[in-house]
């Protein structure tokens, strides 16, 4: 992505800087609460991480004071984090609500797809249009099974998914395009993109909640 020019809005990074804490408290509650296997609580655990290193991380860097070099590090880190949330939210999804070769299948491509996506981040001179389209790209993981997973997790859930996804794809857009771009000097494009995450987060906390709610 683009550097941005100029001061940044007054609201840059309070999203996840608020968001951080809320995560550990429901995330953690969601591990200790949540009467399922050991495979089911590691599920839930690389979900949790997942998220968690996605609004630290960002907390940390758009909140940060850094020198040049420090934040350009720090940006690709953000950046990369955002992929672990993404494949951390299909991993206990894609395992309950799926069975045999096809939930293999689904888990490891939404990791290699991160991995990819993360890859994408720290090569120098790789186009902005792929680094941006490789967000989306990862959202949509689980598109080919979508029947299937609409079958497992039911009606409620299948569209909470849905609507996170189209969420993080909503983001990612205006992160690549820089619109909409509301307040500039207080809620900018970049602060439209971390909502987003947010909502997607807790839409994505709702269905995995509902997908475990009948091991508990």
């Amino acid at each position: 992505m683009a550097p941005e020019v100029g001061p940044k809005p007054l609201l840059r990074g309070w999203t996840h800087l608020v968001s951080f804490p809320v995560w550990l408290i429901v995330g953690v509650s969601m591990l200790l609460l949540t009467d399922t296997s050991p495979v089911g609580r590691a599920l839930l655990s690389v979900y949790v991480g997942g998220t968690a290193i996605m609004f630290g991380v960002s907390a940390m860097y758009h909140r940060g004071r850094w020198q040049p070099r420090a934040k350009a590090l720090m940006q690709k880190f953000d950046r990369s984090a955002i992929f672990l949330a993404i494949a951390g939210g299909y991993t206990p999804m894609a395992w309950v609500s799926l069975h045999g070769t096809i939930r293999v299948v689904v888990v490891a491509g939404a990791w290699v797809g991160a991995a990819l996506g993360i890859a994408l981040h720290w090569v120098p001179r790789v186009p902005r249009a792929w680094r941006g389209a490789s967000y989306i790209i990862v959202s949509w993981t689980a598109v080919l099974v979508f029947p299937q997973m609409r079958h497992a997790v039911g009606a409620t859930g299948f569209w909470l998914i849905l609507i996170g996804g189209a969420c993080y794809s909503v983001g990612a857009l205006a992160l690549a395009t820089k619109w909409p771009n509301p307040w500039p000097k207080v809620f900018g494009f970049h602060e439209v993109f971390h909502a987003l995450t947010v909502v997607a987060a807790a839409l994505q906390f709702i269905a995995i909640s509902s997908i475990f709610a009948p091991l508990m």
